[in-house]
């Protein structure tokens, strides 16, 4: 028999984890960890990611309309741990662990390198329903490590090592 959960926080799980990168108006890069990502449409494509309007971030994809979602191998957790628990407000965060990084084709974002899939996306409608402004955005092109495609272009998600 089922019973009722008593914390309903995070009831959804296993959730992606993500990093999202972006750049402000200045040409500052930032990259912030998103527990809340999501696939949103199949036609158009479109991905949702939920950001805390506190957060450094925010006013960065705010601004530019534009993001890029990072997928990192389980052998990225250090650079993953301190993009989550630090904040762009209190220095560079590329500088400090010398991230690899290009910018991106479509948007104006940097793709993390050394993360196996890179998602450009553009901002098309944004709410915020409760804690977190939810930024639909239209994918704009899908960048992976070249191992990990088929001859079709199909992405081999069983042969990544995902975190």
């Amino acid at each position: 028999m089922k019973k009722l959960a008593k914390n309903m926080v995070l009831c959804m799980q296993p959730v992606p984890q993500t990093i999202v990168s972006c750049r402000d108006k200045e040409g500052r890069n930032n990259a912030l960890v998103v527990g809340f990502t999501a696939n949103a449409s199949l036609d158009p494509v479109m991905v949702m990611v939920g950001i805390v309007p506190s957060r450094f971030s925010h006013h960065m994809v705010k601004e530019t309309g534009a993001f890029v979602i990072n997928l990192p191998k389980k052998s990225f957790q250090k650079e993953y741990n301190y993009l989550g628990s630090r904040s762009g407000r209190n220095g560079d965060k590329f500088a400090a662990l010398d991230l690899k990084w290009e910018d991106a084709e479509y948007v104006n974002a940097p793709i993390l390198s050394d993360c196996p899939v890179s998602i450009e996306c553009t901002v098309i409608e944004s709410s915020q329903p409760g804690t977190h402004e939810l930024f639909i955005g239209k994918v704009e092109a899908v960048h992976v490590d070249e191992e990990y495609l088929d001859e079709k272009g199909n992405i081999l998600w069983n042969k990544m090592d995902l975190m």
